[in-house]
C-alpha cells in the first residue's frame, strides 16, 4: 500500500525556493505559499465533508483552482468535468470531487506499462491513481503535495481504489524529494502557476527526469497583457491566474531548465486574463543524470 515517503523518514521534505520570474521577497513567498496551503487544505476538508454527507455533492465553488471563474467542479472548465465517464468510474467519489485542476494531464502524457510517473501538487490523488492504472503493476506513480489534509484524502482514495503501486510524498514542488534521474514522466494539473519559484520547479523537474523523460502538464498560461492589479491580488494568486506565466515566460523557463521540444497549446479560456494549456517538453536523451 502507498505511504507518505521521504528519504530521511521524516515526511517533512523540501524547503522550496523563493524567486518567481519576477523575484519575490522571501517573506512574501512564505506568505503566498501559506495562503495556497490554507486554500487547498480547506478544499480537502470540504471534499471529505461532502462525501460524508452526500457523495454526489461537489465541493463549494470557492475551493477550486481558479475559483474566480468557476461555477462548479463539473463545469467542463475546471475539475471533474474534464475527465471522462470511464475515468470517473475507475475512482472513488472523493478523488473525483477533489479534482481542482484546469485539465487532464493523464490524457496527454501517453503513459506506458512499467513507467514511473510523478504528479506535482497531487491533491486528492485523481491523476496519480489514474496514472497508476495506466503504468500497471510494474510501474509506479508518485504524488507530491505540501498539504497534509490533501495527502490524507489521497491515501484514503488510494485505499478505496485498491492500488498498490502508488507512493505519496510530502514536500514542495520547488525541492522534489526524489533522486536525480528516477522518473520517466512528470505531470501536474493547475499547480505550477501557484509556485513562487517556477524556475526552481522546472529545474527540479529536469533533475528527476531520466534522459529522454518527458514533462506533460496542464496549467494556466497568462495573457501577455495581464494587468498588474490581477498579479497583485492574493485571492487571484491562490486561484491560479495571478501566478501564471505568459507563453513566452514559460518557454524561457523550460529552456533554462534544460528541457527541449517545448509545446504550449491552449485548450480553453478560464479567465479574462488567461487560458488553460497543455505544456509538453522533454529532457534530452544525452542529458547527464
Amino acid at each position: 500500500m502507498g505511504s507518505c515517503d521521504c528519504p530521511d523518514g521524516t515526511c517533512e521534505c523540501g524547503c522550496g525556493g523563493v524567486p518567481n520570474v519576477t523575484p519575490v521577497e522571501r517573506s512574501d513567498a512564505a506568505q503566498l505559499r501559506e495562503a495556497v496551503r490554507e486554500r487547498y487544505a480547506t478544499a480537502a476538508l470540504e471534499v471529505t465533508a461532502a462525501v460524508t454527507v452526500d457523495p454526489t455533492t461537489p465541493p463549494a465553488p470557492d475551493s477550486a483552482c481558479c475559483a474566480i471563474s468557476i461555477a462548479d467542479s463539473e463545469s467542463g472548465i475546471f475539475g471533474a468535468g474534464l475527465y471522462s465517464a470511464q475515468e470517473h468510474a475507475e475512482l472513488p467519489d472523493a478523488a473525483r470531487l477533489a479534482s481542482l485542476g484546469c485539465g487532464n494531464p493523464t490524457a496527454v502524457a501517453d503513459l506506458h506499462e512499467g513507467e514511473t510517473v510523478l504528479d506535482l501538487g497531487s491533491g486528492g490523488g485523481i491523476d496519480v491513481l489514474l496514472s497508476a492504472r495506466r503504468v500497471g503493476p510494474t510501474g509506479r506513480a508518485y504524488g507530491l503535495d505540501m498539504t497534509d489534509e490533501m495527502l490524507a484524502l489521497a491515501l484514503e482514495n488510494q485505499r478505496k481504489a485498491g492500488l498498490e503501486n502508488v507512493h505519496w510524498l510530502r514536500g514542495n514542488i520547488e525541492d522534489i524529494p526524489l533522486p536525480a534521474g528516477s522518473v520517466d514522466v512528470v505531470i501536474s494539473n493547475c499547480v505550477i502557476n501557484l509556485s513562487t519559484d517556477k524556475p526552481a520547479v522546472l529545474r527540479e523537474t529536469a533533475r528527476v527526469l531520466r534522459p529522454g523523460g518527458r514533462l506533460a502538464v496542464t496549467d494556466v498560461v497568462a495573457d501577455d497583457d495581464i494587468d498588474q492589479a490581477t498579479r497583485e491580488d492574493m485571492h487571484a494568486f491562490t486561484g491560479c491566474v495571478a501566478g501564471a506565466l505568459t507563453r513566452g515566460e514559460f518557454e524561457q523557463v523550460l529552456k533554462d531548465a534544460g528541457l527541449v521540444d517545448a509545446q504550449i497549446t491552449e485548450t480553453h479560456r478560464v479567465h479574462q486574463h488567461g487560458g488553460s494549456a497543455i505544456i509538453r517538453a522533454r529532457k534530452p536523451d544525452s542529458a547527464p543524470v
